[in-house]
């Protein structure tokens, strides 16, 4: 199997570790990107930048000078994100919405022109969404703004770029630190998708992220057959 060249956000933990590791154990070239170095990973051949996306595009040229000039890639994950806290839209205050949307959108942006400005091709690029984008559930008030727009964001990028195959991806429920979260000391009966989160985890409805990051591994070509820039979920493919 030819080695092929990843980039992926939010390597530290949950998703994007579990994506990483499993390209680097099966012989891929990756770089990835987190504000903690994931040492495990970097053990395994990973080229890591400490990066905090929440900086904003002042810290670009840092991106730029990290990816290796003229670079095809075979896969782009855009993981890195931020939850926030659920609470009402009118207990959240504006600069926590900004710091969500510069996180989970506005810094793919800059990745992306950074990326196209340096690199050869760019094959495909997996942008991980949420369901949380479509729902409009109480309590998720940034993070269901922030998917929402970046949904729209690789849209556009997809009626740009025709040469790169581009997806917003909902990966379904993963058990991770942001489900600990969720299925917590949250109200329930204040925020209803807390119960929904409980049952799910700790079964099969809610997967460890090394489980995910298999199947997402797995569906790539079926990914390059949807048209590009759509919303994809994982539960209706």
């Amino acid at each position: 199997m030819a080695k092929k060249h990843i980039l992926i956000t939010g390597v530290s933990s949950g998703l994007g570790h579990a994506l990483a590791e499993k390209h680097l154990l099966q012989g891929d070239e990756v770089y990835g990107i987190s504000r903690r170095t994931p040492e495990d990973l970097v053990a395994l051949g990973l080229h890591h930048l400490a990066l905090d996306l929440s900086a904003g595009e002042t810290i670009a040229h840092r991106f730029k000078d990290f990816i290796p000039f003229n670079e095809d890639w075979d896969v782009v994950y855009l993981n890195a994100g931020k939850l926030g806290k659920i609470r009402d839209m009118v207990d959240t205050p504006l600069e926590d919405l900004r710091e969500t949307m510069e996180i989970n959108v506005w810094a793919n942006k800059w990745l992306l022109d950074g990326l196209f400005a340096i690199s050869g091709k760019v094959h495909q690029v997996v942008a991980i969404s949420s369901g949380a984008s479509h729902s409009g559930a109480r309590g998720w008030n940034g993070y269901g703004i922030s998917k929402a727009a970046l949904n729209m964001l690789i849209k556009l990028y997809a009626a740009e770029k025709e040469d790169t195959h581009f997806c917003a991806f909902a990966p379904g429920l993963v058990d991770t630190a942001m489900q600990d979260y969720l299925t917590g000391d949250l109200d329930a009966e204040t925020f209803p998708i807390v119960q929904r989160l409980r049952e799910a985890k700790g079964t099969e409805n809610m997967p460890a992220p090394s489980v995910c990051a298999d199947k997402i591994i797995a569906l790539l070509p079926a990914l390059l057959n949807s048209k590009s820039g759509s919303f994809q979920d994982i539960r209706e493919i």
